[in-house]
């Protein structure tokens, strides 16, 4: 009886990928912004179309909150401060 094995190889980014938490950066309502602000933002920054845009203010109205992007802590951060920069309030979870 023989027993085959097969390697696996797997690149340093697959292995830390499958090792690092992903975290969301959080979009939250506000009473300051407007959703003409919102939607710009999210359009300039994080490349949504404007009709995906509206709908995540239109969440982020109606529920207080909403994911906006996923991604490494190095990643999501950086949109963090873009965002917080242009007056919205956002957090990384």
């Amino acid at each position: 009886m023989t027993v085959e094995t097969q390697e696996e190889t797997f690149t340093l980014e697959e292995v830390l990928a499958a090792v690092t938490p992903n975290h969301r950066l959080i979009l939250w309502n506000d009473d300051t912004n407007t959703f003409e602000h919102v939607i710009n933002c999210l359009v300039k920054h994080l490349q949504y179309t404007e009709a995906q845009a509206e709908k995540i203010a239109w969440k982020v109205h109606t529920e207080g909150k909403c994911p906006v992007l996923e991604g490494s802590y190095t990643e999501v951060d950086i949109y963090r401060k873009i965002l917080k920069s242009e007056g919205l309030t956002v957090s990384v979870e």
